[in-house]
């Protein structure tokens, strides 16, 4: 009678930042991979910004499925992959690799995951949709490039400096059929009346510091504006509480955060993120 010996190898992904320690994205991939029973485990695995090259080496050696990347490798990572996305590309940056064969291909989920988040929980095409980001960082320029492509009729970046803001519009300007605009952020922003859709985009509100908001004139917040807020800790945000308060909608980040590892762990796995497993292990996670 032969025996067949169980393999006892893990598919190994995870995410290479500084710091990582807190990096949620742990807990709900390790939840979606426990509820299909797959044999894979999520690490979070800390890489200083003069480590990334030897960590990328030690991807491939590993044989490891691939990886998510966040602050400080989004950008610095490109030189060491073999391919990108087309999205990917046009962001210029990276948050998923993705191992085919012997090749790392570079993905960027965290747009897609916010368009998603727009159309399956606030129920909204970003089709015709004017839409203002706070914010011009790495993750402004991924959903802005997202939903411009996904059909927003007019996109305005409002930052501190046109240093950072201006080449976004730029982009956008360039590669996507949406009208761009840079607004300076010098005072409490002025909602323009027009407005569909607003999105802190930046970091203001994230846990310790769950008093803070950007500063919006909350009286230019008008009752049906979609108001939403990347960050998922807390999820429900100071800033969204005002907006609340004043009769818009609002939609929180993790929505944008379990979607966007839904559409990473599709690519690693081939299999369907379960959704709802995700978002609950979340959600008991912050509210901890």
């Amino acid at each position: 009678m032969s025996y067949q010996v169980p393999s006892y190898q893990a598919k190994l992904v995870g995410v290479f930042g500084c710091p990582v320690a807190e990096n949620p994205t742990i807990v709900m991939q390790e939840a979606a991979f426990r509820a299909l029973g797959l044999h894979w485990r999520y690490l979070n695995i800390e890489v200083r910004a003069e480590q990334l090259a030897d960590a990328m080496r030690g991807l491939r050696a590993f044989n490891m499925a691939g990886i998510n990347l966040t602050i400080p490798h989004k950008v610095t990572v490109l030189p060491y992959l073999d391919g990108l996305s087309a999205e990917a590309a046009l962001i210029g940056a990276v948050n998923t690799v993705v191992r085919e064969g012997e090749r790392l291909i570079g993905h960027n989920t965290d747009g897609k995951g916010f368009v998603r988040s727009v159309q399956e929980d606030a129920g909204i095409h970003p089709s015709g949709q004017r839409v203002v980001f706070l914010g011009a960082g790495g993750a402004a320029r991924a959903m802005a490039v997202e939903m411009a492509l996904a059909g927003a009729a007019s996109i305005t970046i409002v930052n501190r400096t046109a240093d950072r803001g201006q080449p976004l519009v730029d982009l956008l300007r360039r590669q996507t059929p949406a009208q761009a605009e840079f607004a300076l952020w010098d005072g409490p922003f002025v909602v323009p009346a027009e407005t569909d859709i607003l999105v802190n985009a930046t970091s203001i509100g994230l846990f310790p510091r769950v008093e803070d908001a950007p500063a919006v004139a909350l009286d230019s917040i008008r009752p049906g504006l979609l108001v939403c807020d990347v960050i998922p800790n807390p999820p429900k945000t100071a800033f969204l509480a005002a907006a609340a308060a004043r009769g818009a909608r609002t939609l929180d980040g993790l929505g944008m955060l379990v979607n966007q590892g839904a559409i990473a762990f599709r690519l690693w796995t081939g299999r369907d993120a379960p959704l709802a497993v995700m978002r609950q292990a979340l959600e008991e996670v912050f509210s901890a």
